[in-house]
């Protein structure tokens, strides 16, 4: 049975993991998460994105909202308000069990990759889930002279502010977690998933050891574009792919990956762009994109496995 290591960013990621791990023992899957938009918030240690996988896979998540556990309260938030406190990240009650508990294993002395682990013993997560670095690294977006931390960025501003540069603050020192290069040296397939290239992706590239296994892995190397008509199927990815001078089509997606791609699935809706990517020698598989639930995921899993066929 092959053994698959997946790139991963938050929704599009944790929507076509929730499938792969129904078609391949999840013990055969490894996720290398990004952690670049990690904070510290009300003194706990927060990783939006290695959560939202973590409550995808499961079977905690909001489907709803994309983000948090379904059907969780506010209370505490609501309570925080009333003292006084910023309250425009939206943690649930339920969501803060999980900061707490990681913070705690921290402060214990756990690095991050050990309270991730953790924390998926306890959720009965079978796929391994890997932060990309133990180290910090933070992902910033620059608008003309204004400088803003991600979350600052993308929830607090609600992503309005023209994206002008991203950088990826202490990546030049940060090492890959521990298990993530000897993963993808035995990986079978390496999937990009649907996940912003540059808020998503970029931050695990940008750790130079990740990037260069990148570029000498055997494994078949397989993408799935987050564009899909000219848009972004979830968050700000066109919008700052035009802003930074990317095409916002699958064609964009193609280009940004070139150097790694073997294989890129693209939306039926876009078969336009096969010939162009081709041209770039990297084999193009057109399919239905778009996750609206398990089965999509279960679908869209398979088209991605059979691809590095």
């Amino acid at each position: 049975m092959r053994s698959v290591v997946a790139l991963a960013g938050g929704v599009g990621a944790a929507r076509l993991l929730r499938g792969i791990v129904r078609i391949i023992p999840p013990d055969r899957l490894t996720v290398v998460g990004n952690t670049g938009d990690d904070l510290i918030l009300h003194g706990l240690h927060v990783s939006p994105d290695l959560d939202t996988i973590m409550y995808t896979l499961s079977g905690l998540e909001d489907e709803t909202k994309g983000w948090g556990i379904a059907e969780d309260t506010f209370n505490c938030l609501h309570m925080l308000d009333k003292l006084g406190f910023e309250t425009w990240f939206k943690l649930g009650d339920r969501d803060l069990a999980t900061h707490i508990v990681r913070t705690e294993l921290l402060r214990s002395g756990l690095t991050l990759s050990q309270a991730t682990n953790e924390l998926c013993k306890r959720l009965k997560i079978l796929a391994s889930l890997i932060p990309m670095s133990d180290d910090t690294v933070q992902t910033t977006v620059f608008s003309g002279q204004k400088r803003f931390e991600f979350q600052q960025y993308f929830v607090k501003r609600g992503a309005k502010d023209e994206v002008t540069k991203v950088t990826f603050e202490g990546s030049e020192n940060a090492k890959p977690s521990p298990g993530i290069l000897e993963a993808m040296r035995a990986a079978e397939t390496i999937m990009i998933c649907p996940s912003n290239p540059i808020l998503s992706i970029s931050p695990i590239l940008s750790i130079s050891a990740i990037e260069n296994e990148m570029r000498r892995t055997k494994a078949r190397v397989v993408g799935i574009s987050p564009i899909v008509g000219g848009k972004a199927i979830k968050g700000p990815a066109d919008k700052i792919m035009a802003s930074l001078g990317f095409e916002v089509s699958p064609y964009g997606i193609a280009k940004f990956y070139e150097d790694y791609l073997d294989c890129l699935i693209i939306d039926r809706d876009d078969e336009r762009f096969k010939t162009g990517i081709e041209r770039l020698g990297i084999k193009v598989v057109v399919a239905s994109t778009v996750m609206r639930n398990v089965q999509d995921s279960i679908c869209l899993g398979k088209t991605a496995l059979e691809a590095c066929l």
